[in-house]
């Protein structure tokens, strides 16, 4: 079996023992049913990853105790800022899980024109918590140290007037640029996808005069789950760690 790949809000640090938070604790001993001795690896998203091995394992509690650091990982050399309209249910999870894969660094949701999902304050505070569980879920099985950032959804005016990426990338199919028609960014890059349906001729407008390019990927019309996991894939290519 795979070792178990845990994170964890606690401090870690090369030796001693850390009990583990109540969801950590219930999936290795209830789920994968782990007995003490059994080895794992845990991350706190400091960058560092350490070798730990269970000395108890009770349902909700269990400790362990760490043995060494076993690598430290750098920040990615492209940092990737999505802000992607917020979809419906397993769309938006999906796209959260696989940018995340891909190595996306900040997330940010957005409320657009065509968005037809409506949060008020306690959904909001259940999505963001669900959310933040699929994006650790997602740094757990892809071996990343770092946790992407997650922002707190925002409108669309405030999410495309604030930014300060230096390039800034609107999807759009209707445009005749393509990534390789671009130089190569010096700093951080923003991709802004709209929800399904899309952005408004309005909001695509707005965009472009706060600096956004659009950019086509390829003849076809990708849906809002998958087109920034194509244009992260193919940024990651151009000028990011697909190489490495």
């Amino acid at each position: 079996m795979r070792t178990p790949r845990i994170f964890t809000n606690q401090d870690l640090a090369d030796t001693g023992s850390v009990t583990l938070e109540k969801e950590p604790s219930h999936h290795l001993s209830q789920v994968l049913r782990l007995k003490p001795g059994a080895d794992l690896l845990l991350f706190n998203g400091n960058g560092n990853e350490y070798a730990a091995r269970l000395l108890t394992c009770q349902k909700n509690a269990v400790e362990a105790e760490l043995t060494n650091c076993l690598r430290h990982e750098l920040p990615p050399p492209l940092h990737i800022h999505l802000t992607i309209g917020i979809s419906r249910g397993e769309r938006m999870d999906f796209a959260l899980q696989k940018s995340v894969e891909l190595g996306v660094a900040e997330i940010q949701p957005i409320f657009s024109e065509r968005c037809v999902v409506k949060l008020d304050d306690k959904r909001l505070v259940r999505r963001m918590d669900h959310w933040q569980k699929i994006i650790i879920g997602a740094c757990e099985q892809s071996g990343r140290c770092r946790i992407p950032i997650l922002h707190k959804p925002v409108g669309y005016s405030s999410a495309v007037e604030n930014s300060s990426a230096s390039l800034r990338i609107l999807l759009d199919h209707r445009s005749h640029l393509t990534l390789t028609d671009i130089p190569a960014p010096k700093g951080d890059v923003q991709i802004l996808v709209g929800p399904e349906g899309g952005l408004s001729g309005a909001e695509r407008e707005i965009a472009k005069e706060k600096g956004f390019t659009g950019i086509r990927l390829g003849p076809r019309v990708l849906r809002t789950e998958t087109a920034p996991l194509a244009a992260i894939s193919a940024m990651q290519t151009l000028w990011g760690d697909f190489a490495n």
